[in-house]
């Protein structure tokens, strides 16, 4: 009678199951695939399996698919109420795995699987309330084609020798992978952030970012720009190095001379690289922005500076700044918008740029050089409140501007257009469509599609999606969800081939998250 009454409650039990839309980073040990929850009325032992089904992963890629207990917490960042895990994020961005940790967790189940059904075991005490764990996939990187997708959910959980109910949420079903490009720690780096990513003429991929030595924080601060380059569309990448370092200019210190936010441009006519970026000497380490002032002199103004490459990274030219060619005197600064610039049919180079007036209000524009990089021209602007901007030539000789919105209260991008190099600009049809958290943004035309990526949130920076238009943007007809979870929330993309696209941005699971994704996934 006692064991009917107890299987009788057992199957009243209803056991969440949460599945997360976030990337499962290859190559990591601790990946949280599903979150599961059991609720228990008292402190009991109980015993139990939890049933795994997998489709479309290759067996051979699994090192291991894990069942960890992790206690009276979420290991999900939007669903944790750990103090511990906020204040990790908040300090260090995504990606931290201290809640993964042995000291902060039980491996229940360990198993190498044989089959697409896995069966994890459990035999542990509950506590009164809510019991969280989680399963964990850890996948070898050259054992899978990181631009597929696969399946991992759960199939049945029994407790106590009971099937019980489950409540699942967010489907199991078209889970992708990502590789953890930077994070912090990587090299002895406080912070990667502002990734921008191009494809060279070789076909062969180049990276760049932040490298924040010391802190997470903006320049003033010791920042320098890192680059890495792919030979194989981004599996694989060469180790880190510096692409623009102004030193100890003027005899200051390095943190007083940072630079950051970087934009790439690859010359698709000469092969030469570009790399953009926005430097601080001085300025009482205060912000680049808010502490420039009026003129030219860098002590007192932010600069636009610039260094080149001509043998696709190997080494680069010492920077130079182009502000007295391109800046207004009586403006406060001028600088790239982050991501990457185009080079038009024609073979004009373009750089999104944005400009701060004397009153901190925003524009944007472009900077273009006809011949190939000799002398730099600046555009009208487009609008004001608004800032980091991306470009793309939507036909030929028609440039679209893709703006942040920096009116806090809209939480729509700006979208202007330009036959003229920016001579005029009118508002493209999607002006005031396209929702953000108030955040930079990444657009790129693939072949007859244009793709947007960002955030797609009013609220905070989370739900990163990409979006694909058929009509240049007209509409926005297609849509991945590729991380629901909050990150940074900045983005590049790249072409790999006609058929896919290579992006980087600033997601949950990692400082910088690199992704291969299908176009006909979108």
């Amino acid at each position: 009678m006692l064991s009917y009454i107890l299987s009788t409650l057992l199957a009243a039990v209803t056991v969440g199951v949460y599945n997360p839309r976030v990337p499962v980073i290859v190559d990591r040990e601790y990946n949280v695939v599903s979150e599961i929850v059991i609720p228990s009325e008292s402190a009991r032992q109980a015993s139990g399996e939890v049933e795994i089904a997998l489709e479309g992963i290759p067996l051979k890629a699994i090192k291991d698919i894990r069942l960890v207990y992790i206690g009276t917490i979420s290991p999900v960042m939007s669903r944790t109420k750990s103090n511990v895990m906020k204040s990790h994020y908040n300090y260090w961005g995504a990606g931290q795995e201290d809640w993964y940790a042995p000291r902060s967790t039980f491996i229940e189940s360990k198993v190498k699987p044989k089959s697409g059904t896995v069966k994890l075991p459990f035999d542990r005490p509950l506590v009164k309330g809510d019991n969280h764990f989680y399963i964990s996939l850890n996948i070898a990187s050259k054992k899978v084609d990181l631009a597929s997708t696969f399946s991992c959910g759960v199939k049945s959980i029994t407790l106590d020798g009971t099937t019980v109910s489950i409540d699942e949420k967010g489907p199991s079903s078209g889970r992708r992978y990502a590789q953890a490009f930077r994070n912090h720690g990587d090299d002895g780096v406080d912070t990667y952030r502002i990734p921008g990513l191009a494809r060279m003429k070789s076909g062969d991929l180049i990276a760049v970012y932040d490298i924040r030595w010391n802190t997470y924080y903006d320049l003033q601060a010791d920042i320098d720009i890192g680059f890495q380059t792919s030979k194989d569309g981004g599996r694989t990448w060469s180790k880190m190095g510096v692409a623009l370092d102004m030193g100890e200019y003027g005899g200051l210190p390095k943190d007083q001379n940072g630079t950051g936010d970087p934009c790439v441009l690859v010359d698709e006519v000469t092969g030469d690289i570009y790399v953009f970026a926005i430097w601080s000497h001085g300025l009482e380490g205060k912000s680049s922005i808010f502490a420039s002032t009026t003129g030219f002199d860098p002590i007192d103004v932010a600069q636009l500076v610039m260094a080149k490459s001509t043998d696709e990274g190997k080494t680069w030219s010492k920077p130079v700044s182009i502000t007295p060619l391109v800046k207004d005197p009586a403006s406060s600064t001028l600088f790239q918008g982050p991501g990457c610039g185009i080079t038009m049919s024609d073979g004009t180079l373009v750089v999104p740029i944005q400009e701060w007036d004397k009153d901190k209000v925003p524009s944007a524009g472009i900077i273009y050089s006809k011949d190939h990089g000799a002398t730099w021209h600046v555009s009208n602007m487009a609008v004001n409140h608004v800032c980091e901007d991306q470009v793309a030539e939507i036909a030929p000789g028609v440039l679209m501007l893709n703006m942040r919105n920096h009116g806090s209260e809209d939480r729509t991008r700006k979208v202007y257009v330009s036959s003229d190099l920016g001579n005029t600009w009118t508002p493209h049809d999607s002006n005031d469509t396209l929702i953000e958290p108030v955040c930079q943004a990444s657009i790129l035309k693939a072949g007859n599609v244009l793709l947007f990526a960002n955030p797609e949130s009013k609220v905070t920076r989370n739900m990163f999606t990409i979006k694909a238009s058929d009509d240049m943007g007209k509409t926005w007809n297609r849509s991945l969800l590729l991380d629901e979870e909050g990150g940074w929330g900045y983005s590049c993309m790249a072409m790999i081939d006609d058929e896919t696209v290579g992006i980087l941005y600033e997601g949950s699971q990692s400082h910088l998250v690199y992704q291969i994704v299908k176009i006909a996934d979108i």
